[in-house]
């Protein structure tokens, strides 16, 4: 199996062949555009992506284009079993079965430090929760692959979330229709804000915290949405 740049190498002839834009992947596989670059640059991606990537461009490469002799018996078929048996990790199909939300990888974005979350006091590295748990507690995801957990940064957004606190994000959000609070990016720097588009101001970034003021994004600014925040929890010490 290939493995570094040429896996990338083959994911880029792959949607090249298919007639896909990146942004159509991304959208597909539930992550941001710049992490489906990230997969093109360094053919870094997740063991539990590649049956789905392998399904998704079946219909234009063979095995041989990522270095397989045949296709292995998981990924054609939603079969969490096969999958299990080629050392891969199955989507949960039942409400009994568990399901792991990883962190949001914000390395490889602006250089090799990432965006810069300031302010962040460590950060939560996953969540392994029943299905039956998500179905109750989290509403609204598009597909429980652009699930993702950020750990909460700064105090801009109290009281509604305190630094340390766990936020549930959508991944496959990267556009601002509506007025939510989202986690995005400004040049190298990461901000949650709650944005909301005011007939002649454009796109303001507002704080719940009352010490801090509403700012615009305009034109000019690198700015890149990496998802809706669907859920999160307030800390409280006793």
């Amino acid at each position: 199996m290939l493995t570094g740049e040429q896996l990338g190498q083959a994911i880029r002839a792959a949607i090249k062949k298919k007639g896909v834009t990146q942004k159509a992947v991304a959208a597909e596989f539930g992550v941001t555009p710049p992490s489906v670059q990230d997969w093109l640059n360094r053919g870094v991606i997740g063991k539990d992506k590649l049956p789905k990537l392998w399904r998704y461009f079946s219909d234009v490469v063979g095995p041989d284009h990522w270095g397989l002799r045949e296709w292995p018996a998981a990924p054609l078929v939603d079969d969490p079993q096969a999958e299990a048996s080629a050392g891969l990790t199955a989507l949960p199909h039942d409400s009994t079965s568990s399901v792991t939300i990883s962190k949001y990888d914000t390395g490889g974005r602006m250089g090799a430090a990432g965006v810069e979350l300031k302010d962040q006091p460590g950060v939560i590295e996953s969540w392994r929760v029943s299905r039956e748990w998500l179905e109750k507690n989290v509403r609204g995801y598009s597909q429980v692959n652009s699930l993702c957990i950020v750990t909460g940064f700064g105090d801009s957004m109290r009281p509604m979330f305190n630094p340390g606190d766990p936020l549930i994000l959508d991944s496959s959000v990267n556009s601002v229709d509506f007025d939510a609070v989202y986690f995005f990016r400004v040049g190298n720097e990461g901000f949650i804000k709650r944005l909301q588009r005011v007939p002649g101001k454009g796109l303001l970034a507002i704080s719940e915290n009352p010490a801090y003021r509403d700012w615009a994004i305009d034109a000019t600014m690198e700015f890149e949405v990496f998802g809706r925040v669907l859920k999160v929890w307030r800390s409280e010490d006793f």
